[in-house]
């Protein structure tokens, strides 16, 4: 077991960062108060299920990048086809011609929908979903579920949240919200905005439902919605940011067998690398083309960077292990060992009153409370602070990659129970007798 005392160069580097870079990251999830004081400001370099930090300390790796690493950090394959894919150049003043091999590829996987439109980050290919949703059905509001952390860093989701200064209140009022995978909640909105709903989007999937009936069946809930947003003149658009290739290969849609007018992708399709898409029917994707003579345009995706040929190289390397491995099958038997065994630890402890262990096999995670049943994020940070004392660069989930392996899992495990003992003992004289410095922050929040 590891004991990570030393974060001399994290410190310096947190000094320095906050005046070159605001917020000190390219990703508020990866922000300074998203992480308690004891703990890596920043990481030199990673490999297979592990990562190194600017002062040499060594962690396993629980959230691989923000879920986007599925395979492992420096994945040989991977690296294999994007180093030969360098040697060709990386962006032309035509499209690339493995943008022809990408496109077929990816709708391989992706029943019911005939084309796709890359980009480099998620926010753009939602923004593009809703704006194709609204082209096509002539109307101006956006639904998604109101208690989902994030669509897009654009207005129309950013505009609903709780640091939405700079959004317009006019903009914020074309999105309206209801309650995640709760039928009577989403027919109650078509209800009171009939006729003007363009689309709904949501995930498809999530680790657990604890508002809802211990009866609810999500495949259920996806073909009760997508029938419900037809029959009101809505579009159902999937965002498999997230549950793509973690909960089934390529994800939710095809693990439930529905079929959404558009889908979102992006985390985990190319090991880390910058690939999302979006897909869907061609009736609805054909509007962002140019073939339609005479039609009104619609301006969709035009980004430079969006068919760079190392991100589709790494892409096609990656779904190609997907094919010959099963990963999806390594990835739940990591994440159900790991989920069973911290379950086990937090029953022997008596704790299962303050530590719940979510135990979604693509995605276990972890809510902590305090000592009156409350969920608290002085007590999530603690444990946070212990794990990562510990050698676990943990967040609050585990994220299985195919580099994962049992020993990571009983590393896991072991570290969970040490950092459960100081758990213990805070509950009865409070988180900040063992907490270095203030609790991470929500990053939706409205004042700094």
């Amino acid at each position: 077991m590891r004991n990570i005392t030393n974060f001399k160069a994290s410190d310096e580097y947190r000094n320095a960062i906050h005046n070159l870079i605001p917020g000190g990251s390219h990703t508020y999830s990866k922000g300074d108060d998203q992480f308690p004081i004891l703990s890596p400001a920043a990481i030199v370099r990673g490999k297979g299920s592990h990562i190194w930090d600017v002062d040499g300390n060594e962690y396993l790796d629980c959230s691989m990048g923000l879920t986007s690493v599925s395979l492992g950090h420096a994945y040989e394959p991977v690296l294999d086809a994007v180093r030969n894919e360098l040697e060709n150049g990386v962006n032309f003043q035509r499209p690339s011609a493995l943008e022809k091999e990408m496109a077929e590829t990816f709708l391989a996987l992706v029943p019911g929908h005939d084309m796709v439109k890359f980009s480099k980050n998620g926010s753009i290919v939602t923004t593009a979903a809703v704006k194709l949703a609204r082209a096509k059905t002539g109307r101006d509001l956006v639904a998604f579920p109101v208690d989902h952390p994030f669509y897009s860093y654009d207005d129309w989701f950013i505009g609903k949240t709780a640091c939405n200064k700079g959004v317009p209140e006019a903009i914020s009022d074309l999105s309206v919200t209801f309650q995640s995978f709760n039928i009577d909640s989403l027919r109650e909105l078509f209800a009171k905005h009939p006729g003007q709903v363009a689309c709904v989007i949501t995930e498809p999937e999530k680790g657990n439902y604890p508002h809802l009936p211990a009866d609810f069946n999500v495949a259920d809930f996806l073909k009760q919605a997508i029938e419900l947003c037809h029959e009101n003149g809505a579009l159902f658009i999937a965002d498999e940011m997230v549950t793509g290739f973690k909960t089934e290969f390529p994800g939710s849609i095809t693990k439930y067998g529905i079929t959404p007018d558009m889908a979102t992708w992006g985390k985990g399709i190319a090991n880390g690398f910058s690939f999302c898409a979006l897909t869907g029917t061609k009736d609805i994707m054909e509007m962002g083309g140019i073939r339609n003579t005479g039609e009104e345009k619609v301006f969709l995706i035009s980004t430079t960077h969006g068919g760079e040929t190392h991100g589709l190289a790494a892409a096609i390397a990656t779904i190609k292990e997907y094919q010959n491995k099963n990963v999806i099958a390594h990835n739940h038997q990591i994440g159900r060992k790991l989920a069973e065994l911290c379950q086990q630890l937090v029953t022997e402890s008596n704790l299962s009153a303050y530590i719940e262990v979510v135990a979604a096999e693509w995605m276990p995670f972890f809510v902590f409370k305090d000592k009156s049943g409350a969920v608290s994020q002085g007590f999530r940070t603690l444990f946070m602070q212990e794990m990562i004392k510990r050698g676990v660069l943990f967040q609050g989930a585990f994220v299985p990659c195919f580099s994962h392996t049992e020993e990571d899992v009983y590393y896991f495990a072991k570290a969970f129970g040490e950092s459960l003992k100081v758990y213990q003992e805070a509950l009865e004289t409070g988180y900040e007798k063992f907490l270095v410095g203030e609790p991470a922050k929500p990053v939706f929040r409205r004042t700094l």
